[in-house]
């Protein structure tokens, strides 16, 4: 195993990484080709990237594979990335059930091309009782509409009785986002240089670590997931308290 891996606390790991991977297209520019030859040299960090996580034991790891603002791009580009998508999963579906792997996802997935739909839930049900790592896809999501579908369901159940709106606080609103069933992110990771969230789980990172590295997804490597892992566990994760508190606690 490399250096980083060696250092790596296998008792302090976190339980949910969050990954945006960009810079597909800026990498497949300055290597002269299309946008799209980006993303599917992407795929490569991804499946390098969920095999580190497998490896170290991380409960959960979601990628932010697809925006509900990727909808906007060029249709070819849209139209590459969903066949990329099929392909991927198909391909990935047998990998995911040998490690143990469960499929998850997160977002508007309704509007995503049949085949594609059809593909993914296949493989979500067919890894369903796998008890490893979760691999949680964000496919046709973003925040500001995870919050807003969560504001419409709160304000159907209280005017349906269910609710009533003085119980509204942290956990119910937690409870109604598309990632009830997991924790929030220990570690936020962003590729490719950009200091940005991008509306990507905006209500869950409130107290996440994030980390912004300078490689372009597809250079994003086993090593770099690692050296991030190394990185997070020299922090001090404080919530609001101060840090004679936080030693105090231990």
């Amino acid at each position: 195993m490399s250096d980083f891996y060696n250092q790596i606390n296998k008792n302090a790991l976190p339980a949910h990484v969050a990954i945006i991977m960009d810079g597909n297209g800026r990498w497949a520019k300055a290597n002269g080709q299309p946008r799209a030859y980006g993303h599917i040299n992407g795929v490569k960090s991804v499946r390098a990237v969920t095999e580190a996580a497998a490896e170290l034991q991380i409960k959960y790891l979601t990628l932010y594979a697809f925006s509900t603002e990727n909808w906007n791009r060029p249709k070819e580009e849209v139209d590459a990335l969903m066949g990329l998508l099929v392909s991927t999963i198909e391909k990935e579906t047998e990998t995911l059930n040998k490690n143990n792997m469960r499929l998850t996802t997160i977002g508007d997935t309704k509007r995503l091309p049949e085949p594609v739909y059809k593909k993914l839930m296949g493989c979500i049900e067919s890894t369903s009782s796998n008890t490893g790592t979760t691999l949680n896809l964000a496919l046709s999501y973003s925040s500001r509409w995870e919050i807003a579908e969560m504001v419409r369901q709160i304000s159907e159940d209280v005017k349906n009785g269910k609710i009533s709106s003085s119980e509204i606080n942290d956990e119910l609103i937690s409870s109604y986002l598309s990632t009830k069933d997991i924790p929030d992110p220990d570690l936020l990771i962003r590729t490719s240089g950009e200091y940005r969230i991008s509306n990507f789980l905006l209500w869950q990172i409130a107290y996440s670590e994030l980390y912004f590295s300078p490689v372009m997804w597809p250079d994003f490597t086993k090593e770099n997931f690692y050296e991030i892992i190394v990185d997070y566990q020299k922090r001090q994760r404080r919530f609001g308290k101060t840090g004679e508190q936080i030693e105090e606690s231990k």
